[in-house]
């Protein structure tokens, strides 16, 4: 597996060692985890894969690596397309491939992020793997980093929370749990084989009102205010000129787009438990069950 170190790639190594398999643990550092031995495995080389693989000779090989934001060298072409390129080059012959994309992906996007994830994704179809593509939505878990940092230093950092736009933006988080199942889930069911499946949670939310669950898990009361988009236009790229924006170009670029689809035939594909995000935030933020309803309650 590429990316096992990762916030996601932690959480279907536990799935994989849970139902039985043996995992290899593929990342940068070559760091192990519990359960899984550790292989280093950098995308951008192509020499680096074919030796990491090769060292292994796995029966699937499970490519999670992605970036969102841009850093040096580590551009989204070279990660998503070139990576991905490179790990198809190593895949040995008759294994099984799992691909994470992103819903979204298309190479006619607008977002750097998205459009790269559309161009590895043609490689995959193109490959002659036998493979299986997720296009996962906002995924919430513990460790995530879009509901517990960037959208929690949004409603945290101000007197007021600004929303983007009116904030009718869709979305469908998808649950960290959800999505392990899934690629877990892929090995097992030949079905799969050539099929692409959009992971959505069960519950679909506007921008405006993942703020205000945000709030309300976090025990807040604040005002929400909405910046006209020319107005964003303008702040995004000044915010991108500081170290570490709180917004990149590419996150806004994806937000305007929102991020749905009909979670239901992944549901039914991988048998998935569909956990809800207004249950699961609370508990994500580190506020209890009771504390988030006290607040809700004093807020109505």
């Amino acid at each position: 597996m590429t990316g096992a170190t990762g916030f996601v790639g932690k959480a279907v190594v536990t799935e994989l060692l849970r139902r039985g398999y043996t995992v290899f643990a593929g990342s940068r550092e070559g760091k192990g985890l519990p359960g899984a031995a550790g292989v280093k495995a950098d995308v951008t080389s192509r020499e680096g894969m074919l030796a990491a693989v090769g060292d292994v000779q796995p029966s699937a090989v499970i490519h999670l690596v992605g970036i969102i934001a841009e850093k040096g060298d580590q551009t989204f072409g070279k990660v998503h397309v070139e990576g991905t390129r490179n790990v198809l080059a190593a895949l040995p012959a008759g294994a099984r491939y799992v691909h994470m994309s992103a819903l979204g992906a298309d190479p006619a996007s607008k977002s750097g992020y998205s459009s790269t994830k559309g161009q590895a994704e043609q490689l995959v179809r193109t490959s002659g793997a036998a493979y299986t593509i997720f296009e996962p939505s906002l995924i919430f878990g513990p460790g995530d980093d879009f509901f517990g940092r960037v959208l929690k230093n949004l409603v945290s950092q101000a007197p007021i929370v600004p929303q983007i736009g009116d904030g009718h933006f869709p979305f469908r988080p998808v649950s960290i749990q959800d999505v392990a199942a899934a690629f877990a889930g892929a090995l097992e069911r030949p079905e799969t084989l050539g099929q692409t499946y959009q992971l959505t949670g069960p519950v679909q939310y506007s921008f405006r009102e993942l703020l205000q669950l945000e709030l309300r898990a976090l025990g807040k009361r604040k005002p929400v205010v909405p910046v006209p988009l020319p107005l964003m236009n303008l702040a995004v790229p000044l915010m991108n000129m500081l170290p570490n924006p709180p917004i990149t170009k590419d996150q806004y670029a994806m937000l305007l787009e929102g991020s749905t689809a009909d979670p239901e035939p992944a549901r039914r594909a991988f048998d998935l438990p569909m956990l809800n995000l207004e249950e699961e935030l609370p508990k994500l933020l580190g506020k209890s069950a009771v504390d988030s309803g006290k607040a809700e309650k004093s807020s109505a």
